[in-house]
């Protein structure tokens, strides 16, 4: 069975909001072997929804309509339904009353536009909304199914796992459809397309798709398969494959963050670090508070942004910042050791830089940044230029920080 996925509403088509129903869905929909094929936003307008409905039930078995059910004038979803598939719709009864005891509980009388809510296209079977006032609807008709949801996600979800899922996994077939991502870090995409494609350009299952993901490469392999085990032995065989050819640069095969994979590092090791960050503001510091349990391994960080505070803080020598200045090596590993000697840490990192778009000179250009990690062993210190405007510079520093640590302390 193939899915085709609406969501309506004026809304979704400015920048203000997203369609995240159909993420969701698709979701739901590819764990039960239901491949989405279409997405499509469409506002609240009744001539170019009814084209789009009806593109849709021609092309796609299941066709799921998001948003639209409301009570006001602008909630077209039920009577262009109805047009399209010539149902008219008709009141019911129990819908009604539904409607009028929940408006009572609340000790108010229920406005005259929610008895749109109680009408139905003829024949179509309506859904019970747990959380809000617009019921679903599902409505069958040659050989199509036709879906329609509340567009607020938390009435949407509620409902289709009620109502929806034990429907659709009757009907969905053999078919399973299973996903892995493989996160990978220290290559350009172009670099990782070379190593794996070898690989994947022998299979036709499982898919293979390439993604640049901040400061990543994101490798998704999507398997079909007749039931979990076989679609995940598909995903094996070929992501057995992806391993040889990226080695370690393969951060992540089951959805960690690189910021996880690095705190798990550190705990393993029994290790802590701390951070004396400039260009990138505490960048690396807020990443590895985001993992839980941060407190066992992340000591503290400071943002020495002024001379001043680099000295005063971290103990930079104010005559090596003068000497070499404040984006340079010897600072950045000045940074690092000085971090890691006042807070105990294990690891200590430094990172200076010029994120733009100004302050950059011929010689120190816009992108110019140096790392430095700093244990027991030795002090590691890398130059990078990185590309892009001031936040993908302070991405990639950060990516970059992490990335250190990882490699350090897996040893």
């Amino acid at each position: 069975m193939d899915a085709e996925i609406i969501a309506v509403g004026s809304e979704l088509l400015t920048p203000f909001r997203q369609d995240t129903n159909s993420l969701y869905l698709t979701g739901k929909l590819n764990s039960l072997g239901i491949e989405v094929r279409f997405k499509t936003i469409v506002g609240d307008d009744r001539e170019r929804l009814a084209a789009s409905l009806r593109q849709a039930i021609e092309r796609s078995g299941l066709v799921i309509l998001t948003g639209g059910l409301g009570p006001t004038e602008d909630d077209v979803n039920r009577e262009v339904v109805g047009d399209v598939l010539d149902r008219p719709l008709l009141e019911v009864p129990e819908l009604r009353k539904s409607l009028e005891e929940r408006w009572a509980k609340l000790g108010r009388a229920m406005p005259a536009n929610n008895l749109r809510q109680t009408l139905v296209p003829r024949g179509a079977e309506w859904l019970p909304n747990s959380r809000g006032t617009a019921p679903g609807l599902w409505i069958e008709q040659d050989e199509r199914i036709l879906v329609l949801l509340p567009g607020p996600p938390w009435e949407l979800e509620a409902m289709f796992e009620a109502e929806c899922i034990p429907r659709l996994a009757r009907r969905a077939g053999g078919t399973r459809i299973r996903t892995r991502t493989y996160k990978v870090v220290g290559l350009p995409e172009s670099e990782v397309d070379r190593r794996i494609a070898p690989a994947f350009k022998q299979y036709t299952n499982p898919e293979t798709t390439i993604l640049s993901v901040l400061g990543t490469i994101e490798v998704h392999l999507r398997a079909h398969g007749s039931n979990d085990a076989e679609a995940d032995a598909l995903l094996t065989e070929l992501g057995d494959k992806f391993e040889l050819a990226l080695g370690d640069h393969i951060f992540s095969s089951r959805g960690e963050s690189l910021e996880e994979v690095v705190g798990m590092y550190l705990v393993m090791k029994q290790k802590t670090v701390a951070t004396a960050e400039s260009c990138t503001g505490g960048l690396v510091a807020e990443r590895l508070t985001r993992v839980p349990g941060s407190s066992s391994f992340f000591v503290g960080g400071v943002v020495a942004y002024s001379n001043d505070l680099k000295t005063r803080l971290v103990g930079v020598p104010a005559e090596l910042i003068a000497s070499e200045g404040a984006v340079s090596q010897p600072v950045a590993q000045a940074l690092a050791e000085g971090v890691r000697r006042r807070t105990g840490a294990s690891v200590g990192i430094g990172i200076t830089g010029i994120a733009g778009p100004s302050g950059g000179t011929p010689e120190k250009p816009v992108g110019l940044v140096f790392i430095a990690l700093a244990d027991d062993r030795s002090t590691e210190v890398r130059r990078f230029q990185f590309p892009g405007d001031r936040e993908r510079i302070r991405t990639w520093s950060s990516v970059a920080a992490l990335e250190m640590i990882r490699r350090r302390v897996r040893e």
